[in-house]
């Protein structure tokens, strides 16, 4: 799996490590275009990042999780990563939150920037229901990702989230961002601690300025 590694420090492995998926048609090395590792550098965050190329290939035949985990999270253990932070943004988020359902023990933290979220029609589903706490997906078929998604926000709610050794959950978005609708559904469920809006759109500066938030925020 192709990747782009940009390390806190030269000469040492970070504690925690971030891994992040791009949305569609974008590539690794957009976010180095939009400064993702220079925000980093700046405020000099002991946090090692990896921005990884979903291939289109790889999420059609679904070998993106068994690659994500041999090549970039199974390595980074082996390092000596003590915290690894799955990371996404539109199509990335959905692939890291599916990631995280199946196999809880390979991350840490979730820092999800306007993740896509399912279809019109689920997301219309949930919200006829009065939101996630009231919605029964019933049972899920196996490539129902969309659904499977949606069961793993249900099952933290909020008050546990804020448990100090719990596995932290970021959710970021614009107000005009065009699935605004689900993402505000997923903060009513994670809670306000948890989500984080600004002004804008499903577009790159919306994106930056919601991961230099979440730097602030968690990396005081």
């Amino acid at each position: 799996m192709r990747s782009i590694f940009r390390a806190a420090a030269e000469t040492s492995v970070a504690p925690t490590r971030m891994v992040w998926l791009p949305g569609a048609f974008d590539t690794p090395e957009d976010f180095v275009k939009a400064g993702f590792d220079a925000s980093v550098r700046s405020r000099r965050v002991p946090l090692d990042l990896v921005f990884v190329d979903a291939e289109l290939e790889h999420l059609q035949d679904r070998s993106v999780h068994d690659r994500l985990r041999r090549d970039i999270l199974a390595p980074a253990r082996e390092l000596g990563c003590r915290s690894i932070w799955l990371a996404g943004i539109s199509l990335g988020g959905f692939i890291a939150l599916d990631y995280a359902a199946g196999h809880p023990q390979d991350w840490d933290g979730l820092c999800l920037l306007a993740p896509y979220l399912g279809n019109r029609m689920l997301i219309a589903e949930i919200a006829g229901a009065g939101g996630l706490s009231n919605y029964q997906p019933g049972p899920l078929a196996d490539c129902d990702e969309e659904r499977r998604i949606w069961r793993f926000i249900a099952s933290r709610p909020a008050e546990a989230s804020r448990r100090a050794d719990a596995k932290r959950m970021y959710l970021g978005y614009g107000r005009e961002d065009r699935f605004a609708q689900a993402h505000a559904l997923m903060a009513e469920a994670l809670g306000p601690d948890a989500a984080h809006v600004v002004s804008g759109g499903h577009d790159w500066p919306t994106w930056i300025a919601l991961w230099e938030y979440f730097l602030d925020s968690t990396f005081p």
